[in-house]
């Protein structure tokens, strides 16, 4: 949680102050907030390294997988100082300035997850609708253009969303993390511009995105069961069951974190701050035990890596 009272946004101070009701438990909140990101940063480092020694991985069908594991690399660290800061030092105080780089940066990694989950629900129908062609669809300058597209689209969406919080003047902000809807709900003058312009963020990247994913797989579905062989669907299927796992993985929480905000108002301040500030580390954690599962060459890397890891010791 963080307090706030102050006018300027020079002078801003966030006071960091845990999870409200709940401050005698602070010591095994902060085990389990460990234990997810140190699985979260391991798991994704386990991934990257897969993918870049294993020349196996080098295809097309692998590329979007190091963007997933950076994008949730990049989530973790952008709240791990904070909130392990928060439980293990009490460290409370935060400027407005590192508030706002990072809200910037967790905006910027949830929208370009929703991204890359959507070029991998393309590649995935372009893989299984038109598999002769995958190859010369999907090349490396495709690949390529699409990250940069990706890179494009959250800069020009998100910058001016973020530096309009520079006109606002505040009365007390509370939330375990600086996000862009409490910092903007909070604040004491009018917020109407803000409003407009962080929903339209949201809609034209992670609506727009969803909407495409839908109708990817309807697609996807469509062209399965036009195949004869059980076996053939079978198989078809089993390669999307990983993509499926990130997809649900991530818009389920965020979906649930929103829904909590809306009508659960009457709920305890602690059950807003808990799953606020676990929705965040749940991604990372868990796309590298789906695609490890999953993958039997990432997961070849992974046990051949943890084996090695436990020789030593």
């Amino acid at each position: 949680m963080s307090t706030l009272q102050t006018i300027t946004s020079t002078s801003i101070i966030f006071l960091l102050t845990g999870v409200p009701g709940l401050e005698g438990f602070h010591t095994w909140i902060s085990i389990s907030f460990c234990f997810l990101y140190v699985t979260a940063l391991s798991g994704n480092n386990l991934i990257l390294f897969a993918i870049v020694t294993q020349p196996s991985l080098h295809e097309p069908m692998y590329y979007f997988l190091p963007m997933l594991s950076t994008t949730d690399l990049g989530l973790s660290i952008s709240t791990l100082v904070t909130m392990l800061g928060i439980f293990w030092f009490n460290v409370r105080e935060i400027s407005f300035n590192a508030c706002l780089s990072q809200m910037f940066f967790i905006q910027l990694f949830t929208v370009m997850e929703s991204s890359v989950l959507l070029a991998m629900a393309f590649d995935h129908f372009v893989a299984i609708t038109n598999p002769l062609r995958y190859t010369s669809v999907l090349t490396d300058l495709k690949i390529a253009q699409i990250g940069v597209a990706i890179i494009t689209r959250l800069t020009i969406t998100l910058i001016p969303m973020v530096l309009l919080l520079n006109r606002l003047s505040y009365h007390m902000l509370h939330h375990s993390y600086c996000f862009h809807p409490d910092v903007m709900k909070l604040s004491c003058t009018d917020t109407r511009i803000n409003s407009v312009v962080g929903m339209t963020a949201l809609i034209t990247t992670a609506g727009v995105d969803s909407i495409f994913i839908v109708l990817s797989y309807i697609l996807i579905i469509k062209t399965v069961l036009s195949i004869a062989s059980p076996e053939e669907r079978k198989k078809a299927f089993s390669t999307c069951i990983s993509h499926i796992g990130a997809v649900a993985v991530f818009y389920i929480p965020l979906i649930s974190l929103s829904f909590v905000h809306r009508f659960g108002k009457q709920a305890p301040p602690y059950l807003h701050t808990l799953i606020a500030s676990a929705y965040l580390p749940i991604s990372p954690v868990m796309n590298p035990i789906i695609y490890s599962v999953k993958t039997k060459q990432i997961r070849q890397i992974v046990l051949k890596v943890l084996h090695s890891s436990t020789a030593k010791n």
